[in-house]
């Protein structure tokens, strides 16, 4: 088969396309034939010289696939299923998507909905899974119908889907983004879009202005610790980026005198019963939801090295979709 292999020996990074066999590394593991997969920021990082995320010297890389099931001997995931593969070790410490075939264990495997297709599967994707499960823990907090949520890093991969997906669940989401891409946030049902210096005001003092019925931030860094003095009495924030920084800087002044949550999500280890319960939440919108203008564009594994550029450098609007098959 086809696959992206990400390689590191000494200083040298090599990434290529190249016939490899699928390998399992149980017994019990499951092989999904790959329609699609996604590129996520995570992809970026594995991709990288001396990564961190990456923890092997060589693998397939890819955290996410759609496809279908062709062996297996989970009576729950039998042949035919159509599936997600996306968390745990996939695409990080063993092989991942970018390929046309893909073993992984049916704990990281999830049966789709009848109202998403494969394709759409990885339009969503880990981004799409991480933005419905942001709601969910935010609708598990109090959310209040119709409440106006916030959200960093809009149009990106989990800041794109949030917004589509705040909207058809009758949510206001105001998209905060630093490109010049309003327009395609409003037309992706934001009702207003900011600047990243419009998060919070009073910077003279401990706490802005309430603004934020919730919030799902993207971004990390500064742009949290903006979120949390800006946040209304009650709320809370679903944080599951660092593209700006993995550190940042506050005080207690939110939690105590407004009872705000901080709110973490993990899309990679991410029980069954969530995985089940996010996947059951996406069906239930999909029909919803016009999935086209949330591709930016389809790539071939040949076009994967610059692909995973443009996702580094940021120049992109919605989801890179990967044909193993294309090209």
């Amino acid at each position: 088969m086809r696959a992206f292999v990400i390689s590191e020996v000494g200083n040298t990074l090599a990434l290529e396309v190249r016939d490899v066999e699928p390998v399992a590394l149980d017994a019990t593991d499951l092989l999904v034939e790959v329609d699609f997969s996604g590129i996520n920021f995570k992809d970026v990082m594995v991709a990288s010289a001396k990564s961190r995320v990456r923890r092997v010297p060589s693998l397939t890389g890819g955290v996410d696939a759609a496809g279908t099931v062709v062996a297996s001997s989970d009576p729950e995931l039998v042949v035919g299923t159509r599936v997600a593969l996306h968390g745990g070790p996939f695409g990080v410490a063993r092989d991942g998507g970018f390929a046309q075939f893909a073993y992984a264990p049916s704990r990281y495997v999830s049966p789709l909905p009848d109202a998403i297709s494969t394709r759409d599967a990885m339009v969503i994707g880990t981004a799409g899974f991480t933005a419905m499960e942001s709601i969910l823990a935010l609708q598990d907090r109090g959310l209040r119908d119709g409440g106006e949520v916030l959200v960093t890093g809009a149009t990106g991969g989990v800041g794109s889907l949030a917004v589509t997906l705040l909207a058809v669940m009758g949510y206001r989401a105001v998209a905060s983004t630093g490109s010049q891409e309003s327009q395609w946030l409003l037309d992706r049902g934001a009702v207003s879009v900011i600047g990243r210096d419009e998060l919070s005001d009073q910077p003279g003092r401990v706490l802005g202005t309430e603004r934020w019925d919730g919030a799902i931030d993207c971004v990390g860094g500064a742009t949290l610790a903006s979120i949390l003095r800006s946040l209304r009495y009650g709320a809370a924030v679903a944080a599951s980026g660092l593209v700006a920084s993995a550190e940042f800087a506050t005080t207690v002044y939110p939690f105590i005198t407004r009872s705000v949550g901080l709110l973490g999500i993990d899309s990679v280890d991410a029980t069954p019963a969530t995985r089940s319960r996010v996947w059951r939440a996406l069906g239930e919108v999909a029909p919803s939801i016009d999935f086209a203008p949330l591709t930016d564009h389809v790539v071939t594994l040949e076009e994967l090295v610059q692909a995973l550029d443009d996702v580094r450098r940021g120049a992109t609007r919605g989801r890179f979709l990967v044909d193993p098959n294309g090209h």
